[in-house]
């Protein structure tokens, strides 16, 4: 991951960040609360060299209480302090209990030594720093050694009582609120990003590209409530799903200039990723061209066009493949779309052989043969082999990927499958993109324009028919001036 990636991960994943953060503030907030306030008091002592008989002998007095003082501060927490001002103050503590509310500091490069003590009662901790101190005078002198006039070289003296304190030493909210606060937001990042790179499903385009080289035909948003209808193409003509399902017919169009695509299987890695749902949505922006489109639902294991189109599934595909019916008679055409629709019929105990036989092989020529296009809805490809052999048979295969199911290693399973059976994969439909995730990508940006700029005129029915290499007759909704009259068949 580069720079560009983890900005975008930031930006994908803020809203963990913020939460864990102000998880982690709230966290802070709380301990910080529920802690025992603590006072601390601190009583100033001076060692003094006592005087000597020259400047050299104050010198070396002088010199020798400063290299005594790391010793004061160690005796300062010894049991021969402690023990007499536990008794003297009547604490019912141990003189190593005592010890860990006591800290001695040395002030640098001189002989001035601080005596801090630390307790929930600020009036006991002014007492304990002030005895403490008294306690470590008289020590010091005692473990001094003496000179041979029987005086100490070094005094002890308390220049600074402690003063009983008014506010708390601990807990530091600001401090805490800050770390808190600081720590939230490196926790957050970090989960963020782990949470990305640990995330093995296919989320938008890039990663279809950074896993294969097949290319990505369209990125089609997800919708809730009536917008979510597999008919959303005709339910919801101008919303976004529709749009772009549109740029998928758009982008049919240059897959098949070497060789005029008559035949779409479309299947998916895993089920519930969208196929059924795109199939519909292709055969209805197809048909809307004027082109000859014929929907098949091949899924003999779980069919749901007949439920999805609300038209009758007894008969259909298998009826057609066991030879009890010809293809013409359970055709049907839904509404008044010019799309024809062909259901699976009855659930086979054999899906696979009756797929893969001859007669569906000469059924789907003879159906290419009457018809512009056919789209074929296909089972997924990772349960069974059926897509595979689907695919094979017909001119191209799209992939359905679900941004919110199928995982890398599934979607490239799937695209083994269909490569080693030598079917021609057109690309790969990602479906189910958050709205988000799909401007992260640019194709809401490329729908607006910029300031002073002319927008560009869709286009019309008639000429994508004409690229698709269709023949369709003009009706009253292309007439534009200059276009030929309503009933007119135009010829590509």
């Amino acid at each position: 991951m580069d720079l560009t990636d983890y900005l975008g991960v930031l930006r994908k994943r803020w809203s963990t960040i913020v939460l864990i953060a102000l998880l982690t503030l709230g966290a802070a907030v709380a301990l910080t609360l529920a802690a025992v306030p603590q006072y601390t008091a601190t009583t100033r002592m001076f060692f003094a060299a006592e005087g000597g008989e020259s400047i050299s002998d104050l010198n070396q007095g002088s010199t020798f209480a400063e290299r005594q003082m790391v010793s004061y501060a160690a005796v300062a927490a010894s049991p021969m302090v402690l023990d007499p001002v536990i008794e003297d103050l009547g604490l019912d503590v141990q003189a190593h209990e005592l010890a860990e509310a006591l800290t001695a500091t040395i002030l640098p490069n001189s002989v001035i030594l601080d005596i801090s003590a630390t307790d929930e009662d600020p009036q006991l901790a002014a007492d304990l720093a002030d005895a403490v101190a008294d306690e470590l005078s008289a020590v010091a002198e005692d473990l001094s050694p003496e000179r041979s006039d029987g005086t100490q070289p070094v005094q002890a003296t308390i220049v600074t009582e402690a003063r009983v304190p008014t506010e708390p030493s601990a807990p530091n909210t600001v401090l805490n609120v800050a770390l808190g606060l600081v720590f939230g937001v490196l926790l957050g990042t970090v989960t963020a990003v782990a949470r990305e790179l640990l995330d093995t499903k296919v989320r938008g385009a890039k990663d279809v590209t950074a896993l294969t080289g097949v290319p990505v035909m369209a990125t089609v948003q997800y919708e809730t409530g009536s917008r979510s209808s597999p008919t959303f193409m005709v339910d919801d003509p101008h919303g976004s799903r529709a749009e772009d399902v549109r740029r998928l017919r758009t982008n049919l169009r240059y897959v098949g200039l070497d060789h005029k695509l008559r035949s779409i299987v479309v299947t998916s890695s895993l089920p519930g990723e969208g196929k059924s749902t795109t199939s519909i949505a292709l055969s209805l922006a197809l048909a809307d061209t004027g082109a000859r489109v014929l929907l098949v639902d091949a899924d003999l294991r779980r069919p749901s066009v007949a439920e999805y189109l609300g038209i009758e599934g007894a008969a259909g595909l298998t009826t057609v493949l066991i030879g009890r019916a010809e293809s013409a008679d359970v055709v049907q055409r839904w509404r008044r779309t010019g799309l024809d629709v062909l259901p699976a019929g009855d659930v086979p105990p054999n899906p696979s052989e009756l797929l893969g036989s001859r007669a569906m092989a000469t059924l789907l020529v003879d159906l290419m043969a009457a018809y512009d296009i056919v789209v074929v809805d296909s089972p997924p490809l990772l349960p069974v082999t059926d897509a595979a052999v689907l695919g094979k048979l017909a001119g191209g295969t799209l992939v359905v990927a679900g941004a919110d199911k199928v995982h890398k290693a599934q979607l490239r399973e799937a695209l083994d499958a269909l490569d080693q059976v030598g079917a021609h994969v057109l690309g790969v439909v990602l479906n189910k993109v958050g709205r988000r995730d799909a401007n992260r990508y640019g194709y809401e940006s490329y729908r607006s324009r910029g300031p002073g700029e002319t927008p560009r005129r869709p286009e019309s029915p008639a000429e994508v028919a004409a690229e698709l290499g269709v023949t369709r007759r003009v009706t009253r909704d292309d007439a534009e001036p200059g276009s030929p009259p309503a009933g007119t068949t135009l010829p590509v």
